[in-house]
């Protein structure tokens, strides 16, 4: 893969639509596989200024990586998915930097498989967000969890360059 997912070319499996979402969470593996793998359990829970740790960006994406693909298979959210998001801003997860990046990937590595399979045909179809339900579509939803998921990582990067003084 090239220095950027999105300058690596056509990948395979991928409809044109569904492309520009599968480069942003390739990228995402790839960056936080590169930076947050090997921390320190107080370099993963540590929060500077008040900041959110690392361990949440991490939680955080993997979380609402399955609630808002929960929802574009137009599904309600589990009472696992409910106990998972109290769990997010938990000081700790019993989990090392290790384990919480591959539970992050897997999490995305999920999103990428739906982004392969999505029909075309659907992707406009409406979908629910919330208890308010918060008015979408399936395409909405995929861009949102790819956006999301690239805003959260990038936290996670400049977090590590913090935390590693």
């Amino acid at each position: 893969m090239a220095e950027e997912a999105w300058l690596s070319g056509k990948l395979d499996g991928f409809s044109p639509v569904m492309m520009p979402a599968a480069h942003a969470l390739r990228q995402a593996i790839v960056d936080l596989k590169k930076a947050a793998a090997d921390l320190s359990d107080d370099e993963l829970f540590v929060k500077p200024n008040g900041a959110s740790s690392v361990a949440f960006h991490l939680r955080h994406i993997s979380g609402s990586v399955d609630r808002l693909l929960t929802y574009a298979k137009n599904e309600n959210l589990s009472d696992a998915q409910f106990e998972f998001l109290k769990s997010e801003t938990a000081e700790t997860s019993g989990l090392n930097a290790r384990e919480l990046v591959n539970q992050t990937v897997s999490s995305i590595e999920n999103a990428l498989e739906f982004c392969r399979t999505v029909s075309e045909e659907i992707l406009l179809d409406e979908r629910f967000v919330g208890r308010k339900r918060l008015p979408t579509n399936v395409f909405g939803l995929l861009f949102h969890i790819a956006e999301h998921t690239a805003r959260h990582t990038g936290q996670v990067i400049t977090l590590v360059r913090i935390v590693r003084k």
